[in-house]
């Protein structure tokens, strides 16, 4: 059984969380309480928040705050695997694009999850994560004024700045986004598509906190209301450096692998 006590305290299986909320969304797990016994909690995210008892609580939990942040967690657990995707100084990966998980696939995942492992070297590389809603609007504000050559465009900036009296559908949003991904892998070369897209982490307000060893980000990926779900991409916070050494990330399907 679990229960969430507003603003302070997480309590799954008699255990308390600490929990904080650094950002404008999502809700950040940094571990047992002080107070809570921490035998076999070291993997608290398997041990206790996935384990069978309080697995469904746990992903309502997501579904409810569209990003958990679970910190300080080692653990051994094999259902992860590697993040692939490489970038270059002239060429983004997909993955430097905002997208859900499993575009390709008829049934999206319901939860994705991001971790940095312990290991030797650190990450600088951002993953940003913002509501799809914000997404798509702060893609079609922060385009440059060059970019809007036809009056297609033209009515998503009217709309998304309040200037019109309607917003598009949201079952029109993975048009637009494909649209405007497009458009600034056409226009613009690597690094201005950089900087264009950490205006739009900006404008979107993405949480792009730093990587800590041993922290999983679970955001909410799928779900019957698509304004309520989460994207994500890799997010260069200043220019790409060759010779710039970074630590890796795995991740999973929570709700399908763990």
């Amino acid at each position: 059984m679990s229960s969430i006590v507003p603003d302070c305290e997480l309590v799954f299986s008699n255990v308390a969380f600490s929990t904080s909320r650094p950002h404008a969304f999502g809700l950040v797990i940094d571990g047992p309480a002080a107070s809570a016994s921490t035998e076999a909690t070291e993997d608290y995210l398997h041990e206790i928040l996935l384990a069978s008892a309080n697995r469904d609580a746990f992903i309502r939990l997501i579904e409810k705050e569209r990003l958990v942040v679970c910190r300080n967690v080692r653990t051994n657990a094999s259902t992860y695997r590697k993040v692939k995707g490489k970038s270059s100084v002239v060429k983004l990966s997909q993955a430097e694009y905002y997208h859900h998980d499993g575009c390709s696939s008829p049934t999206k995942p319901r939860v994705v999850e991001i971790r940095f492992p312990q290991q030797d070297v650190a990450r600088n590389i951002a993953t940003a994560i913002a509501p799809f809603p914000a997404v798509i609007q702060a893609m079609v504000l922060a385009l440059p004024d060059s970019s809007f050559k036809d009056e297609e465009l033209k009515s998503y900036r009217d709309a998304f700045s309040g200037l019109a009296s309607d917003c598009p559908s949201p079952d029109s949003w993975d048009q637009i986004q494909g649209k405007i991904t497009r458009l600034v892998r056409k226009e613009m070369d690597a690094e201005a598509c950089r900087a264009y897209f950490r205006k739009v982490d900006h404008l979107a307000d993405a949480y792009v906190l730093p990587w800590a060893m041993g922290e999983s980000r679970l955001m909410l990926n799928s779900f019957e209301d698509l304004t309520h779900t989460m994207q994500h991409r890799r997010s260069y916070q200043k220019p790409r450096e060759t010779t710039e050494q970074n630590g890796s990330l795995v991740k999973r399907w929570t709700a399908e692998e763990a």
